[in-house]
């Protein structure tokens, strides 16, 4: 798994974006986001003591494809791409393919890029803003663990989200300062 900041400069998605400017696992850390390598033969038993540590009760597996997805597939890379957030942990096991995912760095809001390939496992932390892509491979297989029933509800990032209890939680997680609401 490799990080670094992104470019911003225009272009397709799923190019690099590459800024040149590395990110360490540390700062990563710091940010909430966990990752793990695992080889993918025999990635079972590794995967099934995490999610007993860490109280993931659920998994399934999903396949970003164009075959995968069939007719929702050009909506589905449009979706994960926008920014957003979750009430819940984003846990994704990287079992074939390779793509990309976004967060923001709360201190300057600056993306960072996560490039994943097979025997990645990220965690995305409750609250954190991020976005996800294909990269120019163009498919992705992973497992998707979770600590409740499966459920993947995206909250775009606005005003709205800015507020919700979730985000302010994240933001106090990390050590930022946060402002009560009325």
């Amino acid at each position: 798994m490799r990080a670094y900041y992104f470019d911003n400069i225009p272009g397709d998605q799923r190019l690099p974006h590459d800024s040149g400017r590395a990110v360490s696992s540390d700062t990563l850390t710091k940010l909430g986001v966990l990752q793990w390598s695992i080889p993918v033969e025999n990635y079972e038993p590794h995967i099934d003591e995490i999610a007993r540590k860490r109280g993931y009760k659920n998994r399934d597996t999903i396949n970003v494809t164009k075959e995968g997805l069939g007719e929702a597939y050009e909506s589905k890379i449009k979706t994960f791409f926008e920014e957003h957030m979750h009430e819940d942990e984003e846990i994704r096991y990287i079992l074939s393919g390779s793509g990309f995912f976004d967060v923001r760095e709360f201190q300057t809001d600056e993306w960072i890029r996560v490039h994943v390939t097979p025997g990645d496992l990220l965690v995305l932390p409750a609250g954190i803003y991020h976005r996800f892509t294909l990269d120019e491979a163009n498919a992705i297989k992973a497992l998707r663990l979770f600590q409740d029933e499966p459920k993947w509800t995206p909250h775009n990032r606005s005003e709205l989200t800015d507020a919700n209890v979730f985000r302010k939680q994240y933001l106090g997680s990390v050590g930022a300062q946060v402002t009560a609401t009325a």
